[in-house]
């Protein structure tokens, strides 16, 4: 399993979601052994003009200083390095070139509540998550969770690629979390039904052949991003994992599906957004039904001509 980077990325305004996120980004600093940056971005667009330069180098001092001590309670609180970083720019763009240039492993941040939620996603998060080099993790609801015991993978295995559960994996390991597969049913075809299912049980041993506890979950329903939040609520998940692009087309094409952005609109539980990596064509892994799936034959494709060949995340 690759080594997690060591950096953490936490977008603070001083805001009560914002010191929400910030907490929930402890555990993750610990295990991974990262450094945490807190980052506050003054935001141009809202920039009152009547300002003079004194004015405005008077107010960066001032959000410096309030950073600083947020940074010192947290060093102080978690036991390990704590920067800080203040610029001027929109949010998005600045958060998702400090994640660059720092190399981050994750982006840990809060989302304003339901008043303000869809402004807010609409114009930082899902941006955000569509260009941060790393997962974001948003955190919307107001509890804290010290520990991450259930992870939700949603797993619609004619689109997902290998990328989700090798990091669901990642995350457990370092949890010691249990993974539940939960997939939507939309049809009664019982040729699609089985084939879902069989490629599942394929997931779930996968998992379990990493010493990761798993379990599987079958909803039928055709709202999936209700299903999906309502199983996380109904099993008290702590973490939903999801894929925030669906496959890449020809044409490189890099979009959020609307179901990943309605799962982090209305989740209260934890969402993280990992993003595909760029590839020039789809490419998907292939098993036979009859397959045993493990760490060294994954990358294998079978025989089409003796097996019936199924797509596998």
């Amino acid at each position: 399993m690759a080594t997690l980077k060591n950096h953490i990325l936490v977008p603070v305004d001083f805001s009560e979601q914002s010191q929400i996120a910030l907490s929930q980004s402890f555990n993750l600093a610990r295990l991974t052994k990262a450094d945490l940056t807190l980052i506050n971005v003054i935001d141009e667009s809202f920039h009152l003009p009547f300002f003079s330069a004194k004015e405005d180098k008077t107010m960066e001092k001032k959000i410096q200083k309030a950073l600083d001590k947020v940074a010192e309670e947290a060093s102080h609180e978690v036991g390990i390095k704590v920067n800080t970083l203040v610029v001027k720019g929109k949010v998005y763009e600045e958060v998702q070139k400090a994640a660059k240039k720092l190399k981050c492993s994750f982006v840990v941040m809060g989302t304003n509540g339901s008043v303000g939620l869809k402004k807010f996603i609409g114009s930082n998060a899902l941006r955000v998550i569509r260009e941060a080099p790393c997962p974001v993790i948003t955190i919307k609801g107001k509890k804290h969770r010290p520990g991450c015991k259930n992870i939700v993978l949603p797993l619609d295995l004619t689109k997902e690629t290998k990328e989700k559960v090798s990091k669901a994996i990642e995350i457990a390991n370092l949890f010691g979390s249990t993974i539940n597969l939960v997939s939507v049913l939309t049809t009664d075809d019982e040729f699609i039904v089985n084939k879902l299912k069989r490629q599942m049980h394929q997931v779930h041993e996968f998992i379990v052949e990493h010493n990761i506890p798993c379990t599987i979950e079958f909803l039928h329903g055709s709202e999936v991003p209700e299903e999906i939040v309502g199983y996380s609520k109904k099993i008290k998940a702590d973490l939903i994992m999801i894929m925030t692009q669906e496959e890449l087309t020809w044409t490189d094409i890099m979009f959020i599906s609307s179901s990943a952005q309605q799962i982090i609109n209305e989740s209260e539980i934890p969402v993280l957004s990992v993003r595909p990596k760029e590839k020039k064509t789809p490419q998907h892994l292939y098993f036979s039904t009859n397959a045993k799936i493990t760490p060294t034959n994954e990358q294998k494709i079978p025989n089409r001509k003796n097996s019936d060949p199924v797509r596998f995340f």
